[in-house]
């Protein structure tokens, strides 16, 4: 075979079909990822439908992200005293607390994103696209259920979750929440603890909801390792058990 009838690659096509209109194109462990801005993030995915060279025909998957705090790390495990490592957690994480007891870190350049992955049968072949939402206040984006149907439900999910909008979704609705679910949980500053708690009252004869009356904490697990001192101690118990019983013999 000629070098001129050489089949291009997944990546070649790619940068082809596309050029500046990719933000980025990695190639890792065998995933190809793409980058889109929102001016381009339809066009693009229409082409990797329709075009013959790519032909992804089949939407796997589609999620949002959010990049608040991404690259922050709570786990503090580099201080070191005479007791050893730190395993503390500092705790200044978004959604640790209740809305407003704690700053909430510094967000990424940009924070939510919205990710699809793609199928190509006829090219057996799959490439993961990638575009950031323009506004981190009301994330917006075209919807995708245009071109594939399957977005549907994957779009309601994202909305529900991280309360990212999809411009011309058909039924537009949260999908897993409770009716009047206030907020999106998976938003990094969404607190762990929720914000209300639903009880049965006897009494009135209904459902009740009410703000959350847990206390927020911060939990450090308890790690049990080998150390020759506990050896050592439970040796010494042990061995003042039978003077111990011998004593309460005589003295009885």
């Amino acid at each position: 075979m000629s070098a001129e009838s050489t089949p291009l690659s997944l990546r070649e096509r790619l940068q082809q079909q596309f050029g500046e209109r990719l933000l980025s194109l990695q190639f890792a462990q065998g995933e190809t990822t793409i980058e889109v801005s929102a001016d381009h993030w339809w066009s693009v995915c229409e082409t990797l439908q329709a075009s013959e060279q790519l032909h992804f025909e089949q939407l796997i998957d589609l999620c949002g992200v959010d990049y608040l705090s991404y690259g922050q790390v709570e786990w503090d495990t580099t201080d070191v005293s005479s007791q050893g490592f730190s395993r503390a957690v500092e705790g200044f994480g978004p959604g640790r607390f209740r809305a407003g007891e704690v700053s909430t870190p510094e967000s990424a350049a940009r924070r939510f994103a919205v990710v699809v992955h793609l199928m190509s049968l006829k090219h057996n072949a799959r490439v993961r696209v990638r575009c950031y939402c323009p506004d981190d206040e009301l994330p917006v984006l075209p919807t995708l259920t245009n071109l594939w149907r399957g977005a549907e439900w994957f779009e309601r999910e994202a909305f529900d979750l991280f309360g990212i909008v999809f411009d011309g979704h058909n039924d537009l609705r949260r999908i897993l929440t409770d009716y009047g679910f206030v907020g999106h949980p998976f938003r990094k500053d969404f607190p762990l603890i929720g914000n209300v708690e639903v009880r049965y009252d006897p009494i009135q004869g209904r459902v009740i909801y009410e703000p959350v009356s847990i206390e927020p904490r911060v939990s450090v697990p308890r790690v049990v390792r080998q150390d020759s001192r506990y050896e050592q101690a439970q040796a010494e118990t042990q061995a003042r058990e039978p003077k111990a019983n011998e004593a309460k013999g005589m003295g009885g």
